[in-house]
């Protein structure tokens, strides 16, 4: 058969990746991705340590960094994303733009992170007052917070899982209370952390419910690298990326609709809840949101 007439693939534009080590949700970066871009991903090597912030400091080494990236350079990416939050808020804002340094040396392409993009996102809505969901502990949340707090950003409310492991086991309906926890004391937006946190289908949910943009970890760090090379993220019904969302519920202001939260599919948010596990770094202190789930067995 003569297949001549097909011309070859088309060019493709590339995106390098690097995540850590456990980073499990290749497939939600790849629904904001158009189909002329391919996503490159490579993870940082293995270390026998939970998440917490000694975990982050380990993944964002500028030996590390360099590593990864030099592989990832083989296949000649026009921008590499260090797909990781709280790897890139560890070391406060100077932290974070010396990985960017550190990552465009090694490969010389541009270079940025999920926690650089996240402010970059906020700027992007003018937002300045934010509600903040994460996965995490309470120090490495505290850290998130510090963060944000140098750029300019501040954290009207906060609710986190208290997980050392295991985050992309978190069901979406663990996320939306999570989201109704944090929403208080008039935030412009609601920014749910952690690459490894499933997000992309909650986002146009909430964003309608609390009447307020919703950005996620792995939606901006998509959408940063994408618009380096000047390509637009796809992601129908998100603020961030919709013009029609902008200007939709998720432009009204408020931290909830009249009457209290609104009702939510339960198709959407189908799963059981994510267990509650110890706080590695601050020893015993529980996490300030449980999943009600009675019926739940922890594993063994």
């Amino acid at each position: 058969m003569d297949v001549s007439f097909l011309g070859g693939p088309q060019p493709q534009l590339g995106v390098g990746v690097v995540a850590p080590f456990d980073f499990a949700l290749d497939r939600e970066l790849w629904r904001w991705v158009p189909d002329d871009v391919s996503l490159h991903l490579t993870r940082t090597p293995f270390v026998p340590v939970e998440v917490s912030l000694d975990l982050a400091r380990l993944v964002s080494e500028h030996e590390t960094l360099h590593a990864a990236v030099q592989a990832l350079c083989a296949v000649s990416p026009q921008v590499i994303a260090y797909a990781c939050t709280s790897g890139s808020f560890v070391g406060g804002m100077a932290g974070e733009r010396a990985m960017c340094a550190a990552m465009t040396q090694a490969g010389e392409v541009p270079a940025l992170t999920t926690s650089g993009a996240a402010i970059a996102a906020l700027h992007e809505i003018g937002a300045r007052r934010v509600a903040v969901v994460t996965p995490y502990t309470k120090s490495v949340t505290d850290s998130l917070e510090e963060y944000l707090g140098e750029a300019g950003i501040t954290v009207t409310g906060r609710a986190y899982l208290g997980l050392t492991r295991h985050i992309w086991k978190v069901p979406y309906r663990d996320v939306v209370d999570m989201a109704r926890e944090a929403v208080v004391g008039g935030a412009d937006a609601l920014f749910i952390s952690c690459t490894n946190l499933p997000t992309y289908d909650v986002i146009p949910q909430l964003e309608a419910e609390l009447r307020m943009p919703v950005l996620s970890a792995n939606q901006v760090t998509v959408w940063a690298a994408l618009r380096a090379i000047g390509i637009q993220a796809v992601g129908a019904y998100q603020a961030l990326l919709d013009p029609v969302a902008r200007s939709g519920p998720a432009a009204m202001t408020g931290s909830q609709p009249p009457g209290g939260p609104g009702p939510t599919p339960e198709a959407a948010f189908a799963g059981p809840s994510a267990p509650p596990e110890a706080d590695s770094v601050d020893g015993t202190e529980p996490s300030p949101y449980l999943p009600d789930d009675p019926g739940h067995q922890p594993p063994g």
